[in-house]
């Protein structure tokens, strides 16, 4: 499987300094898990962004910026050969724990 440069935690802190709560979600209410799928090429860049299932209010727009924020990845081998994977994460909104930017 692919790996992000630095582990899971390098990664969270990206996600943590760069996904800011959209206003029209925190007006309204909006909170959830966004679905994001993308496949992590041979060279580790990351392409074919797109949201699986999305929460609206602004949500969805705002986790694919953020995923297409990030750096290349150690890829995915197999037999020792890089391979494209493809990738699945859940980008999750809930109000009060977000930036209010």
């Amino acid at each position: 499987m692919p790996q992000y440069p630095g582990g899971e935690n390098e990664r969270d802190k990206l996600f943590a300094a760069s996904i800011m709560y959209p206003a029209a979600a925190r007006q309204n209410g909006i909170q959830g898990t966004v679905f994001v799928s993308f496949i992590v090429e041979k060279d580790g860049s990351v392409s074919n962004v797109k949201v699986l299932r999305g929460i609206g209010g602004g949500c969805d727009e705002g986790a694919l910026r953020v995923v297409k924020l990030m750096p290349k990845w150690i890829p995915g081998t197999q037999a020792g050969k890089a391979v494209r994977v493809l990738f699945n994460m859940p980008i999750y909104y809930k109000l009060g724990s977000m930036n209010k930017k």
